[in-house]
């Protein structure tokens, strides 16, 4: 099995998130991919993130129709930072007979040089960037395999953004978490 592990904030998940996810299972053949929601990243500003539970659940909920989907709370379980490296050895302990491929986005590739372990990680799993509108890809490492997905400008940030000043953020965000975000009255 092939199994696709996609980590992030998800602050909250997207359509771009979806987007990506589903492309790469695609086009790499991947059997599965795992959402892991961080507890708390270690390169953002923590003050704007909405608690592990609902981004959790939110994940949940715009993956529930997806069968090649899953969701982790792994990272949300052991708290504190959330470092790709200690996620990685976790899954290879899970799925030891199994091809790992850890996926992101080519917003991430400016932070590599900070990342714990990462000579460490890349021995442990293949490394997919798929490529996003506003981040060109340029002196891409040679362990990083890159993947065009179809350009989905959508941000999280964004989707916080129009929550505040009461816009419509509808259809960047799945029906379900769309309703969630209101109902918990989160981002606000």
């Amino acid at each position: 099995m092939k199994i696709g592990i996609l980590g992030g904030t998800f602050n909250p998940i997207h359509i771009g998130h979806l987007i990506l996810a589903e492309e790469i299972r695609e086009k790499i053949g991947l059997d599965r991919i795992i959402f892991v929601p961080t507890h708390l990243p270690p390169h953002k500003n923590n003050s704007d993130i909405a608690p592990a539970c609902h981004r959790y659940r939110m994940i949940k909920l715009a993956i529930r129709k997806n069968k090649y989907f899953l969701a982790s709370d792994f990272e949300i379980k052991r708290k504190g930072l959330s470092y790709t490296i200690d996620t990685i050895k976790k899954f290879k302990k899970l799925y030891p007979a199994q091809e790992l491929y850890f996926i992101s986005g080519s917003d991430l590739l400016k932070y590599l040089d900070d990342w714990k372990d990462l000579s460490d990680i890349i021995k442990i799993v293949k490394f997919i960037v798929a490529t996003r509108p506003g981040y060109p890809l340029e002196s891409i490492p040679s362990y990083i395999s890159t993947v065009a997905i179809r350009a989905v400008d959508v941000s999280a940030f964004e989707i916080r953004k129009a929550v505040k000043e009461d816009k419509s953020f509808r259809y960047l965000v799945s029906e379900a978490v769309f309703n969630y975000i209101n109902k918990n009255k989160l981002y606000k």
